[in-house]
């Protein structure tokens, strides 16, 4: 079942890592390696675009109106410190 916690912060890497704190407190990493050959997400692959991750109404956005779901991002995120 999917938690329901909203994004507060999101760091991208370039290696297509989200380094993500939840409204909760907790600190995880979502590797979004195994969706960036995947709409919408091949529009960021190879390009700086993927950098510009930032929050939005509780969840992850980059220009061009392309977003994830914060319950997919949370149950497929291992915690980190």
């Amino acid at each position: 079942m999917a938690t329901l916690l909203d994004v507060i912060s999101v760091r991208a890497t370039r290696e297509y890592q989200l380094y993500l704190e939840f409204e909760n407190g907790e600190k995880r990493i979502f590797d979004m390696t195994y969706l960036m050959d995947k709409r919408p997400f091949e529009r960021l692959k190879g390009s700086p675009l993927f950098l510009a991750a930032r929050i939005d109404y509780g969840t992850v956005c980059w220009p061009g109106n392309i977003d994830i779901a914060p319950e997919t991002l949370y149950d497929k995120s291992v915690p980190f410190m």
